[in-house]
C-alpha cells in the first residue's frame, strides 16, 4: 500500500480510559497486552505522525448511554460490558462526569483529537462500524485507504477491518498499537487478531513502519 495524505486516513478505535488506564474498567483484561506491546506510547506516536504530516484522523469511539441498558440479549463480551459499567456516559448530549471518566480519551492523547482537523464520528454500539458514520466521513473526504489502530484487537479493530473491506476500502493494521484481553477460558485475543489480520488486511505494520511511511 502506498500512503499520501489525499487519499489516506488514520482510523483509531476506543482510545478510551476504560481500555487504556490502569483505572479503567477492563485493565485486569488487557493491562498485561497493553504493556507488552507498549500501546499507549505507540498508538500517541501514529497519532502525532498522522497529523504533523497532514493525514486525517478519524476516531471511532464506544459510548453506552442509560437506555443501552435495557438491551434484551447480547454476546459474552457485549454483556460484560454493561455489567462493569464500561464508556458509560449519561446521555449522548451530557457531559456531566465525562472529563477523567472511563468513556473519556486517554489524558494524552487529547492534544490530537480536540484538534479542529480531527473527525470523531458517531459512536459503536457492539464491536463494528456499520452504524455509525465512519465511511461516510471517510468517503466525503475521498479516503479510500485506512490505516486501523486502537482498541480492542480482535474485538472492535477487527470488526472495523472486516466492515472497511468489505465497503471497498484498502486497510493496513498496525499490531502494536492495538492490545487485546487475555482470559483463562475465552483464550488470547491478541493472539487470535494478529492471525485474522495477516489473513485480512493489505499489510500489517508496526509503529515504527507505519510512522515512517506516514
Amino acid at each position: 500500500m502506498h500512503f499520501t495524505p489525499a487519499d489516506t486516513a488514520l482510523v483509531v478505535t476506543d482510545p478510551q480510559n476504560d481500555f487504556l488506564s490502569p483505572e479503567g474498567v477492563t485493565w485486569e483484561l488487557v493491562g498485561a497486552s497493553v504493556q507488552e506491546n507498549n500501546t499507549v506510547e505507540n498508538l500517541g506516536r501514529l497519532l502525532r505522525a498522522a497529523l504533523d504530516s497532514g493525514y486525517g484522523v478519524f476516531v471511532s469511539p464506544h459510548y453506552y448511554y442509560p437506555y443501552d441498558r435495557e438491551w434484551q440479549f447480547g454476546g459474552t463480551l457485549e454483556q460484560k460490558m454493561h455489567e462493569i459499567s464500561m464508556f458509560e456516559r449519561r446521555g449522548p448530549l451530557d457531559l456531566a462526569g465525562f472529563e477523567g471518566s472511563g468513556a473519556d480519551w486517554l489524558a494524552e492523547y487529547k492534544p490530537v483529537f480536540e484538534d479542529e482537523r480531527t473527525v470523531v464520528c458517531s459512536p459503536h454500539k457492539v464491536y463494528g462500524p456499520q452504524n455509525t458514520d465512519l465511511a461516510l466521513q471517510l468517503r466525503k473526504r475521498g479516503v479510500d485507504k485506512v490505516v486501523l489502530a486502537g482498541m480492542s484487537a480482535n474485538l472492535c479493530v477487527e470488526s472495523h477491518l472486516r466492515d472497511l473491506l468489505e465497503r471497498g476500502f484498502e486497510v493496513a493494521v498496525v499490531s502494536d498499537a492495538t492490545a487485546a484481553a487475555r482470559h483463562p477460558e475465552l483464550g488470547d485475543g491478541m493472539a487470535a487478531a494478529v492471525t485474522n489480520f495477516r489473513y485480512l488486511a493489505g499489510e500489517v505494520l508496526s509503529t515504527d513502519e507505519a510512522v515512517r511511511r506516514l
